[in-house]
C-alpha cells in the first residue's frame, strides 16, 4: 500500500463527459521524502516513513535533526508511517503526486475540524425532547433521559451525551482520483476530506 502526504488546498467542482457538476477536494500532495526504512529484522516489520513540509533547524528537537541528517534531508514537519510499499525505496528518495493515477480510488485521513463542547442535538443528531407543550419550558434541545431508576443506579458506559466535538482522526474511503497535476502537486478527488484549508491529510492507495 502506498501512500503520500499533503495538505487539503480547499474544495471546488469539475464537470465530467455528462455535464454532470461533481464536487471535489484539491489535495497538495507532496513531494516527500524517505526519512527512514523500516526492517523485519531490525524493527520487526517493514515500512517507509516519509517527510513532508520543510520545518526551520531551530525549531528542529536535536534528536530528529539528528534523524534527517542521518537520510541526508532537511528537517520536516510531518513524519508518516506507510507499510507494504509498492517498490523499494532509498534513504532521501522523492516521491510525488506520480504515484497515483487519474481515474483510480484512494483513502484519505485528516483530522476533523474541531467544534469545541456541542449538545446532543449538534454532536449525535438527536431530535430534541418535541414541541413546547405539556407544560415543558427550556426542554427543547435536551437529552430526555439518561437510564433507569433504582436500578443501575448509573449512567451506562457509551452514552451518548454532549461533550467536546470534531478533532478527530477521520478516514473517508473510496474517493476516486479526479485529476492529476504534477507540475503543481496536485490530485483532485471527489468528494469532501475531513479538515480545515491548510491541515495536513494522509493520501492512501
Amino acid at each position: 500500500m502506498s501512500g503520500i502526504i499533503g495538505k487539503k488546498v480547499g474544495m471546488t467542482s469539475l464537470f465530467d463527459a455528462e455535464g454532470k457538476n461533481i464536487p471535489c477536494t484539491v489535495i497538495e500532495a507532496g513531494p516527500c521524502v524517505v526519512t527512514q526504512i523500516r526492517t523485519v529484522e531490525k524493527d520487526g516489520y517493514s515500512a517507509v516513513q516519509l517527510g513532508y513540509d520543510d520545518a526551520k533547524e531551530k525549531n528542529t528537537t536535536a534528536p530528529l535533526k539528528g534523524h534527517f541528517a542521518k537520510a541526508g534531508v532537511s528537517p520536516k514537519r510531518k513524519l508518516v508511517e506507510f507499510k507494504h510499499f509498492e517498490d523499494e525505496k532509498q534513504l532521501g528518495e522523492t516521491v510525488d503526486v506520480t504515484i497515483f493515477e487519474e481515474g483510480e480510488y484512494v483513502d484519505v485521513v485528516g483530522t476533523s475540524k474541531g467544534k469545541g463542547f456541542q449538545g446532543v442535538m449538534k454532536r449525535h443528531g438527536f431530535g430534541g425532547v418535541g414541541g413546547a407543550t405539556h407544560g415543558q419550558h427550556n426542554r427543547l434541545r435536551a437529552p430526555g433521559s439518561l437510564g433507569a431508576a433504582s436500578w443501575p443506579s448509573r449512567v451506562f458506559k457509551g452514552k451518548r451525551m454532549a461533550g467536546r466535538t470534531g478533532g478527530e482522526r477521520v478516514k473517508i474511503q473510496n474517493l476516486q482520483v479526479l485529476k492529476v497535476y504534477p507540475e503543481q502537486n496536485l490530485i483532485v478527488v471527489n468528494g469532501s476530506v475531513p479538515g480545515a484549508k491548510g491541515s495536513y491529510v494522509i493520501v492512501d492507495k
